[in-house]
């Protein structure tokens, strides 16, 4: 496929082999994996609240506050090891894991197959398969929330069923099918009860036969003679038994006389507007864009690759942003065993994965993520009553959508000691009343309650008189010379304050008492190397080589370090970003380090970054991500948070700052950027040359801010209604 400008879309002339190649389409509630077998198609069916109970009553916070006061007097006398016994004494827990619920299979005699080809287009989440004899099309409805199949062609012969069997499947999985014969064709049902619960899951699947005959042949349905077959699927979670007989009319209530086309008519009027509301184009090469995905990651210097993975990334997380954010697989998973219970990672992966969403116009994506927040406030509020005996609010490190508890760690990954998840979380929804201005009440709530979590918390002080974080602990780092659990680590100290500053924005009536506490917390340190120092307490040292980047949370996302503002404390978090190492190669690693990197202004770091996961192999063939290279580990935070990353190198935006270019990359001298969201509140579009460039910005707000471009600063008065062109010259460009 060859288009002008940049590319919505991404082709195979093969089928996929394996899970992690197959193409996704997805609503954010429902999500499948379309693979590419001519002879027996398969969609893998997922569903966003489908995770496996480990049995019982959930396991719940420990019970440590009564300890929290002998723990801080060791800490803060020496004691370096002090936290590794502040336990309950448990095992480590993983959350529910998030695993597939069935896949659709539609299985045709054998035969030779000619010109077989698949395609996914992001404008619209359709995936297409296409032969010299037939013709298959999938997507998931936004509008009607079903998952629509298709398949055209002249005499077709499928069978049809709902396959239980993938990777990892519990034995003991209590499976029941239905099959029936409706007036379309026929009615499939598969519903699969979890051992030891009452809890279960129930996919339905309305078959409608054009042309042709169907014929029970259990546990499914055998179409002979049809012209076309429409399958319409939902997978629903409940207790008891789902009325099936409901479930079925409320399919059959879906079709029309072209029923496939006024379902994707609907759904892509969503969609579309979702979608392509920013667009990159970096100039590539038109032979480039043409090449089918698995051909284009094979030339990483290409600036259509970049498009490409810009495109894909943006279609990803908008695919699987629904009712709740995206996990570590997105809203994908071939097998029920996939890493680390393919839940939500809050110390980095999904705050990465989620970190284009204001900017890059996914209200959706924010909506997602403020809705998985509200649904677990009560289990935060007692995180902190039990391991802290305070107030407010305690996000978990690891949750797997449904319980908010905090009950995965262990001693050398002490996830109860961090506090400071709630704040990254709430980043993104600050950054979006920011662009649309105006406060959400419920954005505003939970910032109180973070608040009065510190107010309770921020007890100890030290021989300064500065207010100490203990415990405290950096994600995923030790001190060089100490315990996990130790004092003062960056982010901590960079959170509380932004906390509880920005709740002083939100709640003017308590700022004066919020923001007298932020201003008793400590400076950063600068260590001996003159790096920013990772704990901001004398004696402990750094440890370098490490994927998180905790310790430069002040730089991104925060705005609390910057070469304008605190150019020391810029250059010595420059420092330290030199002097990290990449660990394991994760991706998120590489990207953190990119967007840190791009608030420091250091173009070629960033080139390296995004080089060394280009170079890596860590892109499948579907453009979804892996987390180490080699495409090991499938892994959402690659593909999901590059977007950010280029958006982040050429457009930086606060409530009173617009920077232009700030980071580029010397491999792209030119290009367009349109469609981006500022904080103060003005959409953007940003063209750029060797020679010269030219931004215009839409205000929605009247007010002065400042515009920094590499040649210094200069004020700009905006009016609310009245677009601005800004043109740059060669000396003002990177």
């Amino acid at each position: 496929m060859t288009r002008s400008g940049p590319v919505h879309g991404t082709w195979e002339p093969h089928p996929a082999v394996r899970w992690e190649d197959a193409f996704l389409s997805g609503n954010g509630h429902h999500g499948v994996l379309v693979f590419g077998d001519p002879n027996d198609d398969r969609v893998i069916v997922t569903h966003h609240t489908l995770v496996r109970p480990n049995g019982g009553e959930r396991a719940r916070p420990p019970h440590l506050a009564a300890d929290l006061p002998a723990l801080q007097d060791r800490l803060l006398a020496g004691d370096l090891t002090a936290a590794e016994g502040f336990t309950d004494g448990r095992p480590l827990q993983w959350v529910q894991p998030f695993h597939p619920a069935f896949q659709l299979r539609l299985r045709r005699p054998a035969g030779d197959v000619h010109d077989y080809r698949r395609h996914v287009d992001f404008t619209t989440g359709e995936v297409t398969a296409r032969s010299a004899d037939w013709t298959g099309r999938v997507f998931v409805s936004r509008a009607d929330d079903v998952i629509v199949q298709q398949i055209a062609g002249p005499g077709l012969t499928l069978d049809i069923h709902q396959d239980h069997q993938l990777p990892g499947t519990p034995a003991a999985l209590a499976l029941s099918h239905g099959t029936l014969l409706t007036p379309e064709g026929a009615a499939l049902t598969l519903r699969a009860g979890y051992p030891d619960s009452d809890r279960a899951y129930t996919g339905v699947t309305l078959v409608a036969v054009t042309g042709g005959t169907a014929t029970l042949v259990p546990p499914g349905v055998r179409v002979t003679g049809a012209e076309s077959v429409l399958l319409l699927t939902r997978v629903r979670r409940h207790t008891g038994e789902l009325d099936v007989v409901e479930e079925t009319r409320a399919l059959r209530e879906l079709l029309t006389e072209q029923p496939y086309d006024d379902l994707l008519d609907r759904h892509a009027r969503l969609h579309r507007t979702s979608y392509t509301r920013v667009t990159l184009d970096l100039a590539a090469d038109p032979a480039d864009r043409a090449l089918p995905g698995s051909e284009l990651i094979e030339r990483p210097q290409s600036p259509a690759l970049l498009e490409r993975l810009f495109a894909a990334g943006r279609y990803h997380l908008l695919s699987s942003s629904g009712l709740n954010p995206p996990r570590l697989t997105g809203l994908w998973t071939g097998d029920w065993n996939t890493a680390w219970s393919g839940a939500f990672t809050t110390n980095a992966n999904l705050n990465l994965q989620t970190a284009s969403a204001a900017s890059a116009g996914l209200p959706e994506v924010t909506e997602a993520l403020a809705a998985l927040i509200q649904r677990q406030l009560p289990d935060w509020r007692e995180n902190a009553r039990a391991i802290y005996g305070a107030r407010g609010v305690v996000a978990p490190t690891h949750t797997d959508g449904e319980s908010g508890f905090t009950y995965h760690y262990s001693r050398e990954y002490p996830l109860h000691l961090w506090t400071a998840g709630a704040d990254w979380l709430l980043k993104p929804l600050v950054d979006h009343d920011e662009t649309r201005g105006e406060r959400d009440p419920r954005t505003a709530a939970v910032l109180a309650e973070v608040a009065r979590f510190y107010e309770d918390f921020l007890t100890r002080t030290d021989t300064d008189g500065h207010l100490v974080v203990v415990p405290s602990y950096s994600p995923e780092n030790r001190p060089a010379n100490a315990s996990w659990g130790s004092v003062n680590a960056a982010m901590d100290l960079s959170a509380a304050r932004h906390a509880l500053l920005t709740a002083a924005e939100y709640h003017p009536g308590q700022a004066p008492r919020w923001r007298a506490l932020a201003d008793r917390l400590p400076p950063h340190r600068i260590n001996a190397d003159g790096a920013l120092a990772e704990w901001a307490w004398p004696g402990l040292e750094d440890t370098y080589d490490h994927r998180h980047l905790s310790h430069l949370y002040g730089v991104w996302p925060l705005d609390e370090i910057d070469p304008y503002d605190t150019p020391d404390l810029a250059a010595a978090a420059h420092r330290a970003l030199e002097l990290c190492g990449a660990e394991n190669d994760s991706a998120h690693g590489h990207l953190h380090h990119a967007l840190i990197a791009a608030r420091l202004r250091d173009s070629e770091r960033v080139a390296r970054a995004l080089a060394s996961v280009l170079d890596g192999d860590f892109f499948h063939a579907s453009l979804m991500s892996a987390h180490y290279p080699h495409r090991n580990v499938y892994n959402a935070d690659a593909a999901h948070a590059l977007p950010a990353v280029l958006i982040e190198m050429l457009v930086q935006s606060t409530p009173d700052r617009l920077v232009l270019l700030p980071a580029l990359p010397a491999g792209l001298p030119a290009g367009e950027l349109r469609g981006i969201r500022t904080r103060f509140g003005a959409e953007l579009d940003l063209t750029w040359s060797p020679d010269d460039a030219t931004a215009v910005l839409r205000p929605t707000r009247t007010q002065r801010i400042e515009v920094r471009t590499s040649s210094g600063a200069q004020p700009l008065d905006l009016v609310a209604g009245e677009a601005c062109v800004l043109t740059l010259g060669a000396q003002e460009t990177p």
